[in-house]
């Protein structure tokens, strides 16, 4: 027999002989005229104990595939194609063998046990509630007329709004983009999902930060690229190394988080900004600008971003409300070449007929409202304040234990236990004492580092989650 179990594989080893029982039987491998393989025959040709095979052959008889009589042996059912038994689908086949990949365990765990328990979260990229404009949101319902058609929207997004974001970067981000290269997209996520689908294919070799949000995402590997990492040091990433892996492994693209970067809290220096921009721009290799957190600059300092230095227009800029003002509005965009915007606006378009426009104009009339000045403010200063509880509480709890650099915006931060300890179990540890936080391995990163946001708790919250996350990794050392 060529099959073998996966032992390495995290789906049950029974389940995975029920799958391969039921393959063979829908090929015609397995006849409905003769028994199937005994519980010791196919136990001693697998390599597998005989209670497994049981519990295979009984997974199966549950769906109506196998008919199973004590003393005579297991056989195909013999209404399996019949009307009298009605058949299950195996949905547990068609979840795992969809071409989309699921969240890695570790997000998948954190983020149902957060909210299942309501945890202290250090974990989620969301704004906290009383940092969202709900009031101004209500005012704009009141004070401003809805007078929009309800039909179908331009496949690029209202006009309106793409001209409101083509002003609002020339202020904000120092780029200057008519309005006919704006794309609005459902979030930053559907943009980056777009641009993988839309610019790449299968094979195809990028390049992303190490450690980055990027890692975590599986729209990359459910297209089939080819992923290779650039190491994010204190000044960013290296120019040198793009050009190394350019001419190693032919990279078609490289996504990077130049401002606060998630997860690091670090900021892409400006003479590595302009070398990468060269670089880009001699060898071709297009730059996806991932800028959630350049506004939330805790001196109200303005980032140059990449798109604003950007004079051959290499770079794909992609950015959104959902750090800056509220994630359940959905508004995200594309800044591109006119024809890359025209390419995923018609992929777009096939996908869900174009944005919804409550949200778009919504978001039009907040970011043309005066207001919009005075809420940045209010959220830098916020995030700033609750950047520095868990600084304070990492120092107080923590001092001894934890390396890391204090970011200048944004929402993260990123340190290095100085500790070794089994992630897992510290995650489990924390989640038992009520916190949540991210471990480094998401991220792509060794083992031994952490990930601590700020953006979605209060202070006084924020200082009693980083102790408890101390008695945590204390139980863990000593275990």
């Amino acid at each position: 027999m060529e099959w073998k179990v996966n032992r390495a594989s995290k789906k049950p080893i029974y389940k995975q002989i029920a799958d391969f029982v039921e393959q063979g039987i829908s090929t015609g491998e397995y006849s409905s005229e003769s028994m199937l393989p005994s519980e010791r025959v196919l136990a001693k040709e697998l390599g597998v104990n005989r209670s497994t095979v049981v519990a295979a052959y009984d997974e199966l008889q549950s769906h109506g595939i196998v008919e199973r009589k004590k003393g005579s042996g297991t056989r195909i059912s013999t209404d399996i194609w019949g009307v009298t038994r009605k058949r299950i689908p195996n949905w547990g086949r068609y979840v795992e063998g969809g071409s989309f990949l699921p969240n890695l365990p570790f997000i998948q765990q954190i983020q149902s046990e957060t909210r299942k328990n309501n945890l202290i979260n250090l974990s989620s990229g969301e704004l906290s509630p009383n940092l969202w404009p709900s009031e101004q949101f209500s005012s704009i319902f009141i004070e401003h007329p809805f007078l929009e058609p309800l039909g179908y929207d331009h496949p690029k997004g209202n006009a309106s709004l793409r001209e409101t974001i083509s002003a609002h970067a020339s202020t904000y981000r120092h780029i200057q983009i008519p309005s006919s290269s704006i794309l609005i997209t459902s979030g930053a996520q559907q943009a980056l999902h777009l641009i993988v689908q839309c610019l790449l294919k299968p094979g195809d070799a990028i390049a992303i930060e190490n450690p980055s949000y990027f890692y975590s995402l599986p729209l990359f590997r459910s297209a089939g690229l080819k992923i290779y990492y650039l190491q994010v040091d204190q000044d960013g990433v290296s120019p040198d190394d793009i050009v190394d892996l350019y001419k190693k492994h032919r990279i078609r693209m490289v996504f990077l988080n130049p401002d606060y970067q998630n997860p690091t809290g670090i900021n892409l220096h400006p003479d590595r900004r302009k070398k990468i921009l060269d670089i880009s721009s001699e060898f071709g290799i297009p730059i996806v600008e991932d800028d959630p957190y350049s506004l939330t600059s805790f001196d109200g300092k303005k980032v140059s971003t990449l798109k604003s230095m950007d004079d051959n227009g290499t770079v794909l800029y992609v950015s959104s409300l959902s750090k800056i003002v509220a994630s359940g509005l959905r508004i995200g965009w594309i800044m591109g070449p006119p024809q890359v915007i025209d390419r995923l606006a018609d992929a777009k378009q096939q996908i869900d007929f174009g944005h919804s426009i409550f949200p778009q104009w919504v978001a039009d009339v907040f970011l043309k409202d005066p207001y919009f000045d005075a809420h940045i403010s209010m959220l830098r200063q916020e995030l700033r304040e609750r950047c520095r509880e868990v600084v304070s509480s990492l120092e107080e709890f923590l001092h001894d234990e934890i390396e890391f650099i204090p970011p200048k915006g944004g929402i993260h931060i990123w340190g290095r236990l100085k500790t070794k300890v089994n992630e897992n179990q510290l995650l489990e540890e924390a989640m038992n004492r009520g916190v949540s936080f991210i471990p480094g391995s998401v991220h792509g990163t060794g083992k031994g580092y952490v990930r601590f946001t700020f953006g979605r708790e209060e202070p006084a919250r924020i200082r009693e989650g980083i102790s408890r996350f101390a008695e945590a990794l204390k139980a863990c050392k000593y275990q």
